[in-house]
């Protein structure tokens, strides 16, 4: 008997501004003096953006899905379009045995010399310890996500979780369709430049501060984001874009769940000064695990303390001394380098990795 759709839950107070407050918050992004001289450009600008966000043109620019989709006249997103072909051009190069084992290494800090803290990480110093296993290997091609860039470089944006899933999975697309969406001025999203970074990595190695008992913000933001990997549509004219009822009733129909970054090999390093650096790594492994990703290793797991308790002013010249833990680094990296290798040429054994589960969710 086929289970009833549930109607989207409803409730929450309206965000609709109006035109005053809509043209206050607007223009509020251009305070500097410079601009003082283009006040009449900039309310006819104004005018344009208010118009847009009344009538909600979230994808402006768009063209019919074609014959690869359900519904080949429904009309998508260029933006979208566009991040689907990166997305397919990157698994292309993630199967090409031919080519180089490709590596993605991330600094999961927010702080950089180039911003207020006016200091490099200690994330992304350790970076640089396992980019140079890499670099030093034959046939392999090493990317820095450097998420630091988010607090220190203009336009790099990861904007948050809309939570789409949690409505229903074929509500979630992949890649992610709620963004950019130029009506709500949320532009600049680097998420569609990531998305094919973990795609083709044969090997992803994660170098995280702990935060508060937590992974940094831009960090958190981009693992919110790549929900869509993990039982993410790859084909929105089956929801005809954000149809939540439609959503529901295709999941409650029946849905398969696609792994889209399934069989990546990961590392992982944390470290902290007080508290949370096991938690963090053991988190940001279940995580990975979850999407179905596999450890390359134990010895690719690895939380430490550096200067534990004391001062934050001397932490780089206590990661100076902490010499071991420089080859603890490069240790994680060798073990990562050694399982990419060893699955190409199909010799690592993953246990149950062909072992049918008997629930995705």
């Amino acid at each position: 008997m086929a289970a009833k759709v549930p109607a989207p839950r409803k409730g929450s107070p309206s965000t609709k501004l109006d035109e005053a407050e809509f043209k206050r918050r607007y223009l509020a992004q251009f305070r500097d003096d410079g601009f003082d001289a283009l006040k009449p450009e900039l309310d006819r600008v104004a005018a344009v953006a208010w118009t847009a966000y009344r009538e909600g043109r979230k994808s402006p620019q768009t063209r019919k899905a074609g014959p690869d989709f359900a519904d080949p006249g429904y009309d998508l997103s260029i933006d979208w379009l566009a991040a689907r072909d990166a997305i397919a051009a990157a698994q292309a190069r993630h199967d090409d045995r031919e080519g180089p084992l490709r590596v993605l290494l991330i600094n999961g800090s927010s702080r950089s010399e180039h911003s207020c803290p006016g200091e490099v990480s200690k994330s992304y110093r350790m970076v640089q310890m396992a980019r140079e296993i890499f670099e030093a290997a034959t046939g392999v091609d090493v990317q820095l996500l450097d998420l630091s860039r988010t607090t220190a470089e203009y336009g790099r944006k990861i904007h948050p979780c809309k939570a789409c899933f949690s409505t229903a999975a074929p509500l979630c697309h992949w890649p992610c369709s709620c963004y950019p969406n130029h009506a709500m001025g949320q532009t600049q999203d680097w998420m569609n430049d990531i998305y094919p970074m973990w795609v083709e990595a044969h090997g992803v190695l994660i170098v995280t501060p702990v935060n508060w008992y937590q992974s940094p913000s831009p960090l958190k933001s981009m693992i919110d984001r790549l929900v869509c990997a993990d039982g993410g549509n790859p084909d929105p004219t089956l929801t005809h874009g954000k149809d939540a009822k439609q959503a529901k009733k295709i999941e409650l129909d029946g849905w398969g769940y696609p792994r889209h970054l399934e069989g990546r090999l990961f590392g992982v390093v944390v470290h902290g000064d007080v508290e949370g650096a096991e938690n963090l790594r053991r988190m940001i492994a279940d995580w990975l695990c979850f999407m179905h990703l596999c450890p390359a290793g134990p010895t690719a797991e690895l939380h430490r303390y550096i200067g534990y308790w004391k001062p934050y002013a001397t932490s780089h010249d206590e990661l100076d001394r902490e010499t071991a833990l420089h080859e603890e680094v490069r240790n994680v990296a060798r073990t990562l380098l050694e399982g990419i290798r060893a699955k190409r040429d199909g010799k690592m054994i993953t246990a149950g990795n062909e072992l049918r589960q008997p629930r995705n969710k």
